[in-house]
């Protein structure tokens, strides 16, 4: 089982303690002046965590690696991609 809070007890303004501070990375096609960005952090072994860089002290989104996996997945399949205007 996780070792992260229940559904019941997870709270994404707190979740931020469960990750380490120096490991958030944004991404590599981010815009040079830090635009409009999430931050992943990879740092705790079977969590990702997930904050925007929009916003200063985002909640944080908790995965676990299955979950952030499956996401992966349907990002390359074009899953979220917007339709073409």
């Amino acid at each position: 089982m996780a070792d992260y809070p229940s559904v019941a007890d997870y709270d994404p303004n707190t979740a931020v303690s469960l990750f380490d501070e120096s490991a958030w990375e944004k991404s590599f096609v981010s815009e040079p002046n830090g635009g409009n960005c999430v931050e992943v952090n990879l740092g705790r072994e079977g969590l990702v965590g997930v904050r925007d860089t929009k916003i200063e002290g985002s909640p944080v989104f908790v995965f676990d690696a299955g979950e952030w996996a499956a996401f992966l997945v349907a990002v390359k399949a074009g899953q979220f991609d917007l339709p073409a205007a």
